[in-house]
């Protein structure tokens, strides 16, 4: 019944051409919601993220019977339709939360480093942070996700890591994804796009950090695994 009732939601605002909104759109009451109740149930950020690209039917059949192990029979009821359609619903779901698109190849070194930096940001360990910046590097960001007065353009890594430090709550809304065939990051609050934060580096230390507002034409898909050292 559940199902049924969030399937005809989907259709309706799909007819009304209502795309999923972006995080600055929505009310903060309704994000801190949603990030609480993603904490709290353990669910996937990039997972949420992945399944507004679905259609209606896609996503009642990703999610019944790959999350929740509904038969085919049984959604195949729900979507008022036959159990072959319900499992190609399914199977096109997961293609493309998978990506069909090629991807390019992570380097492991560059990786690790990344995800170094950003534990250290979540925390707000600006020592850290410096250590593995280079010293010129660079970020740039979009005005419209800074404070007002906030410069876009900032160089030399103590500054980065003293501004960084003020963000942690972003920072915690991060999630590796794979942007228009990029594998980069996704700050998505309860699960909505809010920017997209590609982080470039030598292998051994970061020299960029660019900061994009998200878009909605951007198409997300599962992050590429490392599979260079």
């Amino acid at each position: 019944m559940t199902a049924s009732v969030c399937l005809d939601e989907l259709r309706i605002r799909r007819r009304r051409n209502e795309a999923p909104l972006l995080a600055a759109a929505i009310p903060a009451e309704q994000l801190t919601a949603d990030e609480a109740l993603l904490r709290k149930e353990g669910i996937s950020r990039a997972l949420m993220v992945l399944l507004n690209q679905l259609t209606p039917p896609q996503r009642v059949a990703y999610v019944l019977h790959d999350l929740f192990s509904v038969p085919f029979d049984h959604i195949a009821a729900v979507l008022g339709g036959t159990v072959p359609a319900a499992k190609k619903h399914a199977s096109r779901a997961r293609q493309r939360i998978a990506g069909a698109q090629a991807v390019e190849h992570v380097d492991r070194g560059a990786h690790r480093i990344v995800e170094a930096f950003l534990a250290a940001a979540e925390t707000g360990n600006t020592r850290a942070m410096i250590q593995m910046l280079a010293p010129d590097s660079v970020r740039d960001a979009d005005a419209a996700l800074l404070p007002r007065g906030a410069r876009t353009h900032v160089v030399g890594s103590t500054a980065i890591a003293t501004e960084t430090r003020l963000f942690r709550d972003r920072i915690r809304a991060v999630c590796p994804i794979t942007v228009d065939g990029r594998s980069m990051y996704l700050i998505a609050p309860g699960g909505h796009p809010l920017a997209t934060l590609e982080i470039v580096t030598t292998g051994k230390e970061i020299i960029r950090i660019k900061l994009r507002s998200a878009e909605r034409r951007h198409v997300y898909t599962a992050p590429v695994a490392s599979t260079t050292s």
